[in-house]
């Protein structure tokens, strides 16, 4: 399995998520690069506001940006996505291995009222 991220990079990249702009964004992004204006834009907010909400999603390893003249473009970084759903599997393979520990359980217990 790969290596899990570090609880902090998990934080910034939980976080990152947490604002319905930020996914907003990333929705667009998986489409294609994509400039300040135009991830705006759709959203309704204002530029500096959509660069605060870019570094964010940045910091959490989910877009990059590239600067051409006077236009930065931003674009999706596929692999944030992947170290998230790793994590989120290995819990799930835990959690799952605890209720089907309590299900045996269970079912023991059940098995031997009836008798």
């Amino acid at each position: 399995m790969r290596a899990i991220a570090d609880p902090a990079r998990l934080d910034r990249m939980f976080f990152a998520l947490a604002d319905v702009h930020r996914r907003g964004m990333l929705d667009r992004l998986s489409r294609g690069p994509a400039s300040v204006t135009e991830l705006a834009e759709p959203l309704g907010i204002a530029l500096p506001s959509a660069v605060k909400h870019l570094a964010v999603l940045e910091q959490g390893g989910f877009v990059a940006s590239q600067k051409l003249g006077r236009v930065r473009t931003y674009t999706a970084q596929p692999k944030a996505l992947d170290e998230m759903e790793a994590w989120v599997t290995r819990r799930k393979t835990l959690l799952n291995a605890q209720f089907d520990r309590l299900d045996a359980y269970l079912a023991e217990q059940q098995g031997k009222a009836t008798r």
